[in-house]
């Protein structure tokens, strides 16, 4: 590379050797090019930028793939010519007003000719070009060098001066910022993941929590998940206790610490500060496989929670900064350890170790970019200022759900202290009652779901969990206001969930369906009791199948609701969930199938003065033979009108034998597909609103 760069003209003494090598731990496909330190200590260099990158270490070898030697030399034709020297201060050729960071300020406007090496400019300013115009900001500080450069000398980053008592404008910039950080953890949680799931489907949630896991702020992802979320932070809490330290990162997906099931696990990551956690930051994703008694582990007929796969209540995935993968994938293998009887079908253990662990140090990496940012604000803002807008943000939240709680009681002509009622069932006849009783003196409410079913020997129990967050996302969506999601929402509210019901049930219950299925049925059922819509399709229509090698897991979206003023959307996902479906392409690419027919089904959603929205229709081929398994609701029970409206169109799932005959597999079943076999899933349109005008 010098023999060709002297060739071209450099003179020897103006080359510079520039070496790289690019490093990974054993084991890994994740590649970090390392330029040459000054100590030439290539392995410390690259277990610093893997640390901070990902928030974590492997105790491994380091590899070397490869190694790059670049040579740079000045161009030889490229001549710097020297200005002249001045010990004058720069004078400006104008003024002008400009508006910065704390208003309007007087500017003075320089132009980049006139001024010569050694004069320094104050900000702020204005140097103006030919083609361009450089600002400098206050408090910074330009210099010009020998050569004509501009260096610039950013000021050092300083406690904004902010009040700690309330202010409507820095109220919405918080909720923002806040807000802000967690979209940047699904962003980077998306890009490093390698799982269809979350990359391509984006079925993950990330959040921040206070110091006693009440939620702070949410990007826009799964509502299933971000209420349960908080519950899952403070369970972790108070199971470590004083067993957390600095560099630990917490890892759970049981329904009795804050889960809502298997296959969603959630990584939580402590921010410190003085020895003590302050705030946390958590990252949920849904795992295409964990285990369990069917590929996808979304079994239709799970009866216990071990036939769902593997069950992690509190682990230390990350302790102080090194990656425990043995403990992980021994944890994640323990399924296929569970005695069984010869007449039950064994569960495995998880089928994709591999995607398991890419996409949970993709978990853990989101959140350390979260620990970042978090650590920024608290640099630029101050701590107490930080912590004082935590709590405005709840407090806002609170203030609004009980204005808007009193409004509803006026508006209903309810007594001082109300209640009002609303019921809806399951596919099988469980019930799902709802009493809602109002203070309209303070605003405050009670949710009562006495009178549900009780537990059931399948899987459509629901975690405690997943209740509030049904509640939180519909408190939320009642809300005319722009806020975050956060706790403050349900600190006016009290939720009464019966014991041995299926919204309460024993630890061993099994609940994959619950948090798909139900969950869409309690959010119907709340909605409802307010009167705020039509019910939507109320089911996540949930498709798996897979082999001994994969699993693979989709949602399917349905017909919306329509409400007072509005027909509902279709085909679309509906409240507690927001997940994509995966690319044709890149389903095609990836999985032994081919989709025969993605549509809009025409007429499911119920008619109106407002009409539902449409359902869908998904046909998939299978090109090799694999299992095969739906969990669906509203497949009997029509989703319902309201105010006269239209019910919606129930879903139905077909199985097409390849030159056999065409079986109905009715909500929840699981069966043996062979090439050339079809599963047509047509999904419920949502329900209509108002009687229909002639």
């Amino acid at each position: 590379a010098a023999s060709e760069l002297q060739e071209q003209g450099a003179h020897s003494s103006t080359l510079q050797v520039q070496r790289f090598l690019n490093l990974r731990y054993q084991g890994t496909d994740t590649n970090l090019m390392i330029g040459e330190p000054e100590d030439g200590n290539y392995a410390q260099s690259f277990r610093q930028t893997y640390l901070r990158e990902f928030g974590f270490e492997l105790e491994r070898e380091i590899l070397v793939d490869d190694l790059r030697v670049r040579v740079v030399s000045a161009s030889p034709s490229l001549q710097k010519f020297k200005l002249p020297t001045s010990e004058e201060p720069a004078e400006p050729i104008d003024q002008t007003r400009c508006y910065f960071e704390d208003g309007w300020v007087q500017t003075p406007v320089f132009r980049c000719e006139l001024l010569q090496a050694g004069h320094q400019i104050a900000g702020p300013a204005l140097l103006l070009q030919d083609t361009s115009t450089i600002v400098i900001e206050p408090g910074c500080r330009a210099e010009i060098s020998e050569y004509g450069d501009v260096l610039i000398y950013v000021e050092a980053c300083t406690h904004r001066e902010v009040q700690i008592t309330r202010d409507p404008i820095q109220l919405s910039i918080f909720g923002n910022l806040f807000m802000s950080i967690a979209e940047q953890m699904g962003r980077t949680l998306q890009r490093t993941s390698i799982s269809t799931n979350i990359k391509e489907r984006l079925d993950f949630s990330c959040a921040i929590f206070d110091s006693t896991g009440g939620l702070v702020a949410n990007a826009p992802h799964l509502p299933v998940h971000l209420g349960a979320m908080s519950e899952a932070v403070r369970q972790q809490v108070q199971i470590q206790g004083n067993n957390l330290r600095p560099g630990d990162v917490l890892v759970t997906n049981h329904p009795q610490a804050g889960g809502s099931h298997l296959p969603d696990i959630t990584v939580i990551t402590p921010y410190w500060q003085d020895g003590q956690p302050l705030f946390y930051v958590a990252s949920r994703g849904h795992h295409a496989d964990i285990g369990g008694i069917t590929p996808g582990s979304m079994p239709p007929f799970s009866r216990t929670l071990a036939e769902e796969g593997a069950r992690l209540k509190s682990f230390k995935l990350v302790e102080k900064g090194i990656f425990n993968e043995t403990g992980i994938t021994e944890l994640l293998k323990a399924p296929a350890q569970v005695p069984r009887l010869p007449r039950e079908l064994p569960i495995a253990g998880t089928r994709l170790l591999a995607d398991n662990i890419s996409d949970l140090k993709a978990q853990v990496a989101a959140n350390q970019r979260g620990i970042d940012l978090l650590q920024e604000m608290v640099e630029y803002w101050s701590l107490e200022v930080v912590q004082a807008y935590m709590k405005h943000i709840q407090d806002n939240a609170e203030e609004s759900v009980r204005l808007m709680l009193q409004q509803l009681s006026v508006r209903e002509n309810l007594p001082e202290v109300g209640t009002i009622h609303a019921v809806d069932y399951l596919d099988d006849g469980s019930p799902i009652r709802l009493a809602l009783t109002i203070d309209r003196r303070d605003g405050s409410a009670c949710f009562d779901f006495a009178g549900t079913g009780t537990e059931l020997w399948g899987n459509l129990n629901t975690p405690r969990a997943v209740t509030y967050s049904a509640v939180l996302y519909a408190l939320r969506c009642l809300i005319h206001q722009d806020m975050p999601l956060n706790q403050g929402c349900l600190n006016s509210i009290e939720i009464l969930i019966p014991e041995g019901s299926l919204l309460s049930p024993s630890e061993e219950a099994a609940v994959v369906g619950g948090n798909v299925l139900t969950s869409q049925r309690i959010t119907d059922v709340i909605l409802k009791v307010f009167g705020a819509c039509a019910a939507s399709q109320g089911c996540m229509n949930n498709l798996t199948f897979g082999n001994e090698r994969f699993g693979y897991y989709e949602t399917i979206g349905g017909g919306a609701g329509a409400g007072p003023s509005w027909h509902g959307q279709s085909g679309v996902h509906t409240h507690m969930t927001n997940t994509r479906i995966t690319d044709p392409e890149i389903l095609e690419r990836r999985y032994p199938v081919l989709l025969r027919e993605f549509s809009i089904r025409k007429g499911s959603g119920g008619k109106g003065e407002f009409n539902g929205g449409d359902g869908l229709v998904r046909e998939l081929e299978f090109l090799e033979k694999l299992q095969v398994a739906i969990l669906s609701e509203r497949r009997s029970l029509t989703p319902y009108g309201m105010a006269g409206g239209e019910d919606g169109r129930c879903g139905r799932n077909l199985f097409l034998r390849n030159n056999g005959p065409t079986l109905n597999l009715g909500g929840k079943n699981e069966i043996q597909a062979h090439p050339g076999d079809r599963f047509r899933i047509e999904t419920p349109g949502g329900g209509g609103w108002g009687v229909k005008k002639k």
